[in-house]
């Protein structure tokens, strides 16, 4: 699709003049008007159609293309239903309490940064929500802060840091699903490519943490404490319920399809959740659909615990069937390939096309605030250059997600940077310098562009 001609011949300067309107449009609404994504796409789109019609491009031809484009994102669309069955199994199945039960037997006061780095982590990566992460275990190490008089600047940073990793790094997390599909490779490959400039990010930002940080005197955990008693008075925490986490490990690393892999773990902790309930079949209906909901006498853990389902995969669905469009639409009328025509002469590089392709997600970041559609404008635009460069695709992904999903939340007017200010109560500015990883992963990915270690090539097509 994005290898045809498009519908229309458009200068660089008309191009710039466009792209600049419908940034500048789609900022003003997310930014200023706190439009949902989706409102400031579709804004975006009618302009564009607008536009097309009066530039005399037939209706029906612009929405070929955006069909053609939404086809090319299927995969995302079908693995997103199996992310949120998945997300309900392992609640109910007490996989992912049971991960949070003994990660929290884990914070030390001694290490209370990385205690805070390294179980948002783990959560992150259990729930494949940086958001939720922060809005829940965030907010228990925020009051812990208060107790220990620890500095809340670094305590947010640490929980931050933690909490993206495991957004960037969770095989049920929408952004770690968008940015595989959306170049075309398979869920856990881009997983494992992406460990090259994560994991030594990850340890970089646990040697701050441990060592270069002043130290905080130890207090009470009563808080600590509390959520572990709700977490075994639910009776879900079982040690047994971790071994759906061991198969979805063991046939990621066997590079076993990731739409098999979700199914087989679903099945796995669906059958474990017999072994200490028995919901029936209407109830398991309700919760693959809405996600389980669990008691209030449970406490905050029980918010924590009630996500999951068909449902809540809606937002992210809708918002890649958008923005695909919205890329299929751009080309279409030339905007996009007016612009890298005007670059092309740069693109030389694997250095030059990973740059290009971190300022543009970050330029997305900072000007629309959106992570979403850093991701998928960056993707759709770069596609092509790679595919010159003869770049596997993967390279691609891993740039998306370490300038993409990651820096989102050190803009201050972005969705994860309000909404962390709003939950954690420490304004962007001043956690920013102790979001470690966050930055370190955009540091990578920049130096291993340049200098083209961990980059893999495919043979050029005869």
């Amino acid at each position: 699709m994005f290898s045809a001609k498009p519908l229309l011949e458009m200068p660089r300067w008309e191009a710039a003049a466009v792209a600049a309107i419908i940034v500048a449009l789609m900022g003003y609404a997310i930014i200023w008007l706190e439009w949902v994504p989706h409102m400031a796409i579709l804004t975006a789109m009618v302009s564009l159609l607008v536009y097309g019609l009066c530039r005399g491009v037939r209706y029906r031809a612009m929405q070929d293309w955006m069909i053609g484009a939404v086809g090319q994102g299927m995969g995302a669309l079908y693995l997103f239903f199996f992310i949120g069955l998945l997300v309900t199994a392992l609640m109910i199945s007490g996989a992912i309490p049971t991960l949070m039960y003994y990660g929290f037997g884990l914070i030390s006061p001694g290490y209370f940064y990385f205690s805070a780095f390294a179980l948002s982590s783990v959560i992150g990566i259990s729930l494949g929500s940086s958001l939720t992460t922060c809005a829940t275990v965030g907010m228990a190490f925020m009051g812990m802060a208060h107790a220990f008089h620890a500095d809340l600047a670094m305590t947010a940073g640490a929980i931050v840091s933690g909490a993206f990793f495991g957004d960037k790094m969770s095989p049920i997390s929408d952004t770690t699903g968008i940015s595989a599909s959306i170049v075309g490779i398979d869920l856990f490959e881009h997983i494992r490519n992406m460990m090259y400039t994560t994991v030594p990010a990850w340890l970089i930002s646990a040697v701050v943490y441990l060592w270069l940080l002043p130290a905080v005197a130890p207090h009470d955990l009563n808080g600590v404490v509390a959520f572990r008693h709700q977490l075994e008075g639910s009776g879900l925490a079982h040690l047994y319920s971790l071994l759906p986490f061991a198969l979805l490990l063991g046939m990621a690393l066997m590079k076993i399809d990731a739409i098999v892999t979700l199914m087989a773990t679903i099945f796995l902790a669906l059958g474990l959740t017999y072994f200490h309930s028995t919901p029936s079949l209407a109830e398991l209906g309700q919760w693959f659909f809405k996600g389980p909901s669990f008691p209030e006498a449970w406490g905050d853990i029980a918010k924590l615990l009630s996500r999951g389902g068909v449902e809540s995969m809606f937002f992210t669905q809708t918002i890649v069937i958008l923005g695909l469009s919205f890329g299929g639409l751009l080309f279409a009328l030339g905007v996009i390939p007016a612009l890298l025509d005007g670059i092309r002469s740069f693109l030389t590089t694997t250095g030059r096309a990973t740059f290009s392709v971190a300022a543009t997600a970050v330029g997305v970041n900072t000007l629309i605030g959106e992570q979403y559609l850093s991701i998928l404008l960056s993707g759709e635009t770069f596609k092509p250059v790679y595919e010159k460069l003869h770049l596997h695709p993967r390279n691609l992904s891993r740039t998306l997600e370490d300038a993409g999903t990651v820096i989102n939340p050190l803009v201050p007017w972005s969705v994860c940077g309000v909404f962390i200010f709003n939950v954690l109560g420490v304004p962007v500015w001043h956690y920013l310098p102790y979001a470690i990883f966050c930055y370190m992963s955009l540091v990578l990915t920049l130096v291993f562009g340049w200098t083209g270690v961990t980059l893999s090539r495919v043979e050029p097509k005869k």
